[in-house]
C-alpha cells in the first residue's frame, strides 16, 4: 500500500501541479487502488452505501481505521479534513492534504484550536470548496470503544449553517486503529440522513452521536461483531 502510494504520487505529479483538482484526482485513484487491493489480498471488501455528498457540505464521521479515510475520498468528489497538525510532517501524505485544502489544527493548543480550525475552513471555502469531514471524537476510536463528542463538530455546523452529513461505519472490525492484521469481510461506510441546520449545540452533538453510533452499532452487529461483556461485579469486601 505504501509503495504504490509513492509509485502514484510521482506518476500524478503533473497533473496536480497543472490542474486545480489534480490532487483530488491522485487520491480518488489511489484510494480506489487500496480498496481493490484490500479485496485482492486480504478478502476485504468494501462498500459505501448512502447518497454520496456533492459541494460545499459539513460531514462528520466516525473514523475507526484509516480504512474509512480511504472509503471516503475514493468517491467523495472534493474532501478536505480538519486534520492534526502533525500530518503535516508525513511524507506525502501532508503535501496532498495541503493540495486538497486540509485543515491543520494543533490539538496541544486547545484554547487555539478553535480558533485555527475556524480560520482555516473560512479561508478555504473561496478557493477550495469541497466536502469538509470532521470526526467529531477527535481520534479513531476501537469498536465499541466509548469517547464523547467534542464540541468542534457542533461550532463548524453553527458556523457554517450548513446541513451535517453524519457517517456511520463497521471498518474497525476488520482493519483495526493499529496493528498489521487486517481480516475478510465487508467494510462499510454508510452515509446517513443529513441533520438540518438550525439546532444549539447540545440539540445537535446529541442528534450526531445517536444517529452515528446507532448506525454503526449495526453495521457492526452485520458484519458479525459482538460487544464484549462487561466484567462480573465483584463481591463486596466482608
Amino acid at each position: 500500500m505504501y509503495l504504490v502510494m509513492a509509485v502514484m504520487a510521482l506518476a500524478w505529479l503533473p497533473v496536480v501541479l497543472t490542474r486545480p483538482d489534480g490532487a483530488s484526482r491522485a487520491i480518488r485513484s489511489y484510494c480506489r487502488y487500496v480498496r481493490w487491493s484490500a479485496r485482492a489480498i486480504c478478502g476485504l471488501a468494501s462498500e459505501v452505501r448512502g447518497p454520496v455528498p456533492q459541494g460545499e457540505v459539513l460531514i462528520a464521521s466516525k473514523h475507526q481505521s484509516f480504512f474509512d479515510i480511504i472509503l471516503l475520498c475514493s468517491v467523495l468528489p472534493a474532501p478536505k479534513f480538519i486534520m492534526k497538525k502533525e500530518l503535516l510532517r508525513t511524507p506525502i501524505v501532508g503535501w496532498y492534504a495541503t493540495r486538497i485544502g486540509c485543515v491543520p489544527v494543533d490539538r496541544g493548543r486547545k484554547g487555539r484550536a478553535v480558533a485555527q480550525m475556524i480560520e482555516g475552513v473560512n479561508a478555504g471555502r473561496g478557493t477550495r470548496p469541497g466536502q469538509l469531514v470532521i470526526y467529531p471524537q477527535g481520534t479513531r476510536t476501537a469498536p465499541g470503544a466509548d469517547l464523547p463528542y467534542k464540541t468542534g463538530a457542533a461550532i463548524l455546523y453553527e458556523q457554517l449553517s450548513e446541513p451535517c452529513v453524519p457517517v456511520a461505519t463497521n471498518v474497525g472490525v476488520f482493519w483495526p486503529r493499529s496493528g498489521l492484521r487486517r481480516s475478510p469481510g465487508l467494510g462499510v461506510v454508510e452515509f446517513l440522513e443529513p441533520i438540518a441546520p438550525g439546532l444549539d449545540r447540545e440539540a445537535f452533538i446529541e442528534e450526531l452521536r445517536d444517529r452515528i453510533e446507532t448506525r454503526s452499532d449495526a453495521l457492526m452487529a452485520e458484519a458479525g461483531w459482538t460487544a464484549p461483556l462487561p466484567p462480573p461485579a465483584r463481591d463486596p469486601a466482608p
